[in-house]
């Protein structure tokens, strides 16, 4: 089964080859990559093309509109069965998960998508856990509280993305946590979950760099009800920090 895997990635030197390290590494070899960079100047496409010269790599460079529209362009460029989304600052827990995944579409054919947990790690020391994601079995009632599948852990089939639509360019912050809640409440897809850590996380992403941007993604992620037509659920931001409070704890 084939994997397309992408990377949008916008000069990350510092962590690049720990993202590309954890995808050519893999038992399962069926793997397209694809790196979408935004015009990176720090030195990233030089280590990008190193590595290209030793594995079969897609690769452009060019300015986009952010993060999301160069997943949408790696989403478009993908000919692979499942397709799967590594940030430029995450990595593979380990040299299993692709097999992992090729194997929970495998052993139930009738699901669309599938995910596992993520860890958070220091940004500087990767090998330091800040907070687990124990993502959970997917049931609907659970989104009202806050909850959504990690979205570096979420493989889905190629026809879904045809079928239903790619991340929502108006969302800078939560076009992901939009995409699925659109493909989970709206879509209603068949998703599995793999409950084994798929995906490490550095911390210090966008949406929590600083209280502006909080709010700023708190903003999105009700917007992301109201462009669905869906009612948001009562003192839901208050509901989502508790489950983000529940993991640490």
């Amino acid at each position: 089964m084939k994997i397309s895997i992408i990377t949008p990635t916008f000069n990350s030197v510092k962590t690049i080859s720990d993202t590309i390290e954890s995808i050519v590494t893999q038992t399962h070899q069926d793997i397209e990559y694809i790196i979408i960079d935004g015009g990176s100047t720090d030195g990233t496409l030089a280590i990008i093309e190193d590595y290209i010269k030793k594995f079969n790599i897609q690769f452009i460079s060019e300015p986009d509109q952010g993060l999301y529209d160069a997943m949408n362009k790696g989403i478009r460029l993908a000919t692979g069965e499942i397709v799967g989304i590594l940030n430029s600052d995450d990595f593979y827990k380990d040299e299993k998960v692709l097999e992992k995944v090729v194997a929970c579409f495998t052993n139930d054919p009738k699901i669309d998508g599938c995910y596992g947990d993520l860890e958070f790690v220091d940004e500087q020391d990767k090998s330091k856990i800040v907070r687990t994601w124990r993502s959970g079995k997917y049931r609907e009632g659970k989104l009202n509280n806050g909850w959504i599948i990690p979205h570096p852990t979420f493989f889905v089939k190629n026809e879904i993305y045809k079928k239903f639509g790619d991340f929502n360019l108006s969302f800078k912050i939560a076009a992901d946590y939009e995409f699925l809640l659109r493909m989970l409440k709206i879509k209603r897809i068949n998703v599995g979950y793999i409950p084994e850590i798929l995906v490490c996380m550095r911390t210090g992403g966008k949406s929590g760099k600083n209280l502006t941007q909080r709010k700023l993604g708190w903003q999105e992620l009700k917007r992301a009800w109201t462009v669905n037509n869906l009612k948001v659920p009562r003192l839901f931001i208050l509901r989502r920090v508790l489950f983000k409070i529940g993991q640490y704890l």
